[in-house]
């Protein structure tokens, strides 16, 4: 089929270009190039520079390329930024998707895969996580997630818009053969963090709270593979056969680690020590949250591979340690 990956040279969206060729799927990109990176694409990848939000392109693509599904990555996810500039995430996270959905509908694709997130749920009530958890977003970028959930739902109803959300918990790791990975730009996510630290190259990395009730103080995180995340993308096709339906699913390992632990773990594989030290607690930080993938497996048959959290970190560290500077454009 041919699919068009929105966000495609981003960091998951790059390695689901790399699944989709794998399963003889026919991606093509758009991306804006404002976080992705095109040399994380391979040269004889169809890629578009463009915003999701101009539908004059969309509508082009859709039709020359004679588009299948559309799948969708192409959000911004810096928390914190969400919570002090809003406006530009309920701009590119709910208005522009929704442009990119309605030139959709206007050219009758009517397949959608939407790269969603755990931060719908807001602080846990209870755990694991189930997708029967009440969903109370905390701040901007978990309420434009959320919104955008319910806006396909409403489309379902009124368009026959088929469509899955894949609620990530914690994307991790890089392709294996270590040509592709990981390159945010500010970072905020903990594994590079810690391998930038123990590399040199990065600041000493912060611990937010050593006092929460965990066996050793600090945060427990579900961290999942990204090529486990792509494969789960794929599986989703299946689901979009039925006209109008929504699906959603959580994608996550059901076990977490603790910061304390992955930098353990980067100073084992890497041979190197992580300059660390303590920090307040952030607030709307919880002490625990993890995944029960248990609809996901049932659902779509996808479990994730990659469960031994040092495995998830080797991979990580090939592409950073062979690509210290991350990505050449």
């Amino acid at each position: 089929m041919n699919i068009l990956v929105v966000g495609g040279a981003g960091y998951i969206g790059s390695h689901c270009v790399r699944q989709l060729i794998r399963s003889n799927h026919n991606p093509v990109v758009l991306d804006s190039l404002v976080y992705g990176h095109k040399s994380a694409l391979a040269s004889d990848v169809k890629f578009y520079e463009g915003d999701l939000g101009d539908k004059k392109l969309v509508a082009q693509i859709l039709k020359d390329e004679k588009i299948d599904i559309v799948m969708h990555f192409a959000a911004f996810i810096n928390v914190g930024e969400s919570v002090t500039n809003p406006l530009k995430y309920y701009e590119n996270n709910l208005v522009k998707p929704i442009n990119l959905i309605e030139t959709m509908i206007e050219n009758n694709v009517l397949k959608f895969v939407f790269s969603s997130t755990c931060a719908t749920y807001g602080e846990p009530l209870k755990l694991p996580l189930d997708e029967t958890h009440s969903q109370l977003p905390i701040n901007a970028y978990g309420q434009t997630k959320l919104d955008l959930e319910n806006f396909l739902k409403i489309c379902g109803k009124a368009y026959g818009l088929s469509s899955v959300a894949l609620r990530y918990f914690n994307a991790s790791g890089a392709d294996f053969d270590g040509t592709i990975g990981e390159d945010h730009a500010p970072e905020s996510h903990l594994i590079p963090l810690a391998i930038y630290a123990a590399m040199g190259i990065g600041k000493e990395l912060k611990i937010f709270g050593d006092d929460y009730d965990t066996p050793d103080g600090t945060c427990l995180r579900d961290y999942v593979h990204v090529n486990d995340l792509s494969k789960a993308h794929i599986l989703a096709f299946e689901k979009l056969k039925n006209r109008g339906e929504f699906n959603a699913y959580n994608l996550g390992t059901g076990t977490p680690n603790s910061v304390l632990e992955i930098i353990n773990a980067v100073e084992e594989i890497s041979g190197l020590k992580v300059p660390h030290s303590f920090a307040p607690r952030r607030d709307g930080d919880p002490a625990k949250l993890y995944a029960n993938p248990e609809k996901a497996k049932n659902g779509l048959g996808w479990q994730a591979q990659h469960t031994d959290v040092k495995d998830i970190i080797k991979s990580a560290w090939l592409w950073h340690s062979k690509n210290p500077k991350g990505f050449s454009e």
